[in-house]
């Protein structure tokens, strides 16, 4: 199919949109200003975006409040590398380019703040032990230099009624994680998978 109504410039496009709201762009900062760092430390979960040889990669992110990330300073994040799969996507992508883009939800809040840097991965004793749970420690962390910092309005969230709870799925409309293994791999045993499923992951969180 071709698609005749393809936007290929950048004056079409600014052309279709008008022009930028001044707010938007007045409201981006170089580094976490007060009101920022408050907003952020109350958030448990965010995405974090990253570049490398095989594409783009986006990984979910979430802890206990004060367990997610650490905010060192108004420029620098740290963010511990918990327990998961070992394909290491993220930190792949991060040695081979370190550019990083973080997406912060809030439970129940409908903006979104969205963080823009550079990373690196850190071993550092003193940076791990900080994000010690049950006396274990993540392997690595990734220590995040911010560029810039914005808050995103809050429509995107209203539409899609994130925090209504009669937008909530039931677990049964969806296909559960066995049976999406089973949709890769014909073979999988889906029904062992999901059965074992919560108790594996009540003992591999950290």
């Amino acid at each position: 199919m071709i698609d005749t109504s393809k936007i290929e410039t950048l004056d079409a496009l600014c052309e279709l949109y008008g022009p930028v709201n001044p707010n938007s762009l007045a409201k981006e900062t170089p580094q976490l200003t007060p009101e920022y760092q408050k907003w952020i430390e109350a958030a448990p979960f965010f995405a974090l975006a990253s570049i490398g040889p095989s594409g783009l990669d986006c990984t979910p992110r979430g802890d206990a409040k004060g367990q997610a990330f650490l905010v060192l300073d108004n420029k620098t994040l740290v963010v511990p590398d918990r327990r998961g799969n070992n394909r290491l996507d993220t930190l792949k992508n991060i040695i081979a380019d370190p550019r990083v883009a973080l997406l912060f939800l809030v439970p129940g809040i409908n903006e979104a703040l969205r963080i823009n840097g550079n990373a690196h991965i850190t071993t550092s004793p003193e940076i791990l032990e900080r994000f010690t749970v049950k006396d274990k420690l993540p392997v690595s962390a990734i220590v995040v230099d911010i560029e810039t910092v914005y808050y995103q309005c809050a429509r995107a969230l209203k539409r899609a009624q994130l925090w209504d709870a009669s937008s909530q799925v039931p677990t049964n409309e969806v296909p559960t994680a066995g049976q999406m293994n089973k949709g890769a791999q014909p073979d999988f045993d889906a029904e062992a998978y999901d059965g074992d499923l919560q108790a594996r992951q009540a003992k591999t969180l950290y």
